[in-house]
C-alpha cells in the first residue's frame, strides 16, 4: 500500500439528512432527531438543537406549501464545524431579521436566536422554488 496515498484519503463528512412533514409535529421531530444525532456524534447540542428548532419552525410557519415536506440536514465538517440546513418549498419567502421586536409581539425572534448562537447563517435559493436556510456553528464557542 502506498503511504502517500493513505495520507490523502479523508473520511466522509458525517451527515444526517431527513425529510419531514411541514407540520408542527414535523418541526418537533426535527428537533428531537437532531438532538439524538448530535449526541451520537458527541457534539454539544443545546444551542445547536435550539437553532434546528427555530429553522424547522420557520419552515413550517413560513415555508409551507400544502403537500410538500421540508428537509433537515446536519453536516459535521472537518475541524468540527456543524452546518445545519433546513430546506422548504417557499423560495419566494426569504427570511430576514425583523426591524424591531416589541415585548408584546409573540413571534419574530427566531432569526435573532439563530444569529446569536450561530457563527454565521444565510439563505441559498433553489433548486426550483425551494430555499435552504443554513447556520454554521464552530466548536468551542462555549456551547453547553
Amino acid at each position: 500500500m502506498n503511504p502517500k496515498l493513505d495520507q490523502r484519503v479523508t473520511p466522509a463528512t458525517p451527515q444526517f439528512v431527513i425529510q419531514l412533514s411541514a407540520t408542527r409535529r414535523g418541526a418537533r421531530l426535527a428537533r428531537l432527531l437532531a438532538e439524538r444525532q448530535l449526541d451520537d456524534w458527541g457534539v454539544p447540542s443545546e444551542e445547536a438543537v435550539q437553532v434546528v428548532a427555530e429553522l424547522a419552525s420557520n419552515a413550517v410557519l413560513h415555508g409551507r406549501v400544502p403537500g410538500r415536506d421540508f428537509r433537515l440536514a446536519l453536516r459535521l465538517r472537518p475541524g468540527g464545524t456543524l452546518r445545519i440546513e433546513v430546506t422548504d418549498a417557499r423560495g419566494d419567502r426569504v427570511p430576514r431579521l425583523p426591524d424591531a421586536v416589541t415585548e408584546r409581539e409573540e413571534g419574530g425572534r427566531g432569526l435573532l436566536i439563530v444569529g446569536a448562537y450561530a457563527d454565521r447563517w444565510g439563505v441559498d435559493g433553489g433548486p426550483g422554488p425551494a430555499k435552504t436556510v443554513w447556520a454554521e456553528m464552530s466548536p468551542g464557542r462555549g456551547r453547553a
